[in-house]
């Protein structure tokens, strides 16, 4: 997966808000941009490239962003964008409509229809994320996505808040990935997308068996992920809290040639992994690491890492970083 990262700090204060425009008109829709604070206009940002599929975090005082007419035959992308509010609120005026949105807000936008918006943020940490992809790559119907173009979504709770904590997730996960895994990011994404967009309207039923599957993995896995510290993390607690069934479960995780428990597993053994080579944390003892991953029985823990990653605990955290990074499971052990 490649990362990429630019700030305007790297040129004069007259100079910041032309290199902005230059870089953002190449990497996201053509369009004409002005601020009130054109004359030092500081910001940032950080682009994952996920395939096809784009990434980026920003950081920017305020925006104005107009896509016209003439700049659409200039130049048109054929693709959708997803804008995520962070830290900002500002108001979007397609079609004749004016919606506003405020931190939280998920709005979906297309390359071919014409748009102004106003965004105001807070000027600390990141404000803004955009994912940007060609329209041919969405599970869904142009019909279907016409419905909530311009229209604001809830990504604070539900689907939408599923879809929000994925995102953050794969931009702070970034140096996780390796390029086998981008089409199984890229569709986990989209499929997301899909599912909040079909939520919102009431219609699941445009969602393809596959998708809907898809959907529904990725929100057992988010689950997962945020539920490691709890001890009594189990398969069967995860299904009661999907409403299905361990079989189902037990399906949905198949495809990857694991099973509910052993993934819960190897997910624990990853943060232990990851704890045990960061230098801020050698004064922990191995023993509160494993324990604060659900892992209670010293001895069974140690046994379960050293089978995973060749070498004790205790080892591993002396272990060079480069050393560390090689001993990666070559998959989840049953």
């Amino acid at each position: 997966m490649l990362v990429t990262e630019f700030s305007t700090e790297a040129v004069t204060a007259s100079e910041r808000f032309d290199l902005f425009a230059d870089i953002t008109s190449r990497s996201h829709m053509p369009s004409r941009l002005r601020s009130d604070r054109q004359d030092d206009f500081r910001a940032r940002m950080r682009t994952l490239d996920v395939g096809e599929l784009q990434l980026s975090t920003m950081s920017f005082p305020h925006l104005e962003i107009v896509r016209t007419p003439k700049s659409i035959r200039q130049g048109d992308p054929e693709a959708y964008q997803v804008n995520y509010f962070l830290r900002q609120e500002g108001v979007l005026s397609l079609a004749g409509r004016d919606t506003a949105l405020r931190a939280g807000d998920l709005v979906v936008m297309d390359s071919s229809h014409p748009y102004r918006g106003e965004v105001h943020a807070v000027p600390v940490g990141w404000s803004h994320v955009t994912v940007q992809f060609p329209r041919g790559m969405m599970p869904l119907p142009e019909r279907t996505m016409r419905q909530v173009l311009g229209t604001r979504i809830d990504g604070r709770r539900g689907m939408g808040g599923l879809f929000t904590r994925w995102l953050a997730d794969l931009d702070a996960r970034a140096g996780e990935f390796v390029p086998a895994e981008v089409p199984a990011l890229a569709s986990v994404t989209l499929d997301l997308l899909a599912a909040v967009v079909s939520r919102f309207l009431e219609a699941e039923e445009a969602l393809s068996p596959e998708a809907r599957r898809t959907a529904l993995r990725a929100r057992v896995i988010a689950f997962v992920e945020r539920h490691l510290t709890d001890p009594d993390l189990t398969p069967r607690s995860v299904a009661a809290a999907h409403h299905i069934s361990g079989r189902c479960l037990q399906r949905l995780l198949a495809e990857d040639g694991t099973s509910p428990a052993a993934w819960i597993r190897h997910r624990r053994l990853e943060r232990c992994r990851l704890d045990l080579a960061n230098p801020r944390l050698h004064a922990r003892p191995v023993q509160a690491i494993a324990a604060r991953w659900g892992f209670t029985n010293p001895v069974n823990f140690s046994r379960l890492f050293r089978a995973t990653y060749g070498v004790p605990p205790r080892d591993y955290r002396n272990l060079p970083p480069e050393v560390c990074e090689d001993r990666q499971p070559a998959h989840v052990a049953e």
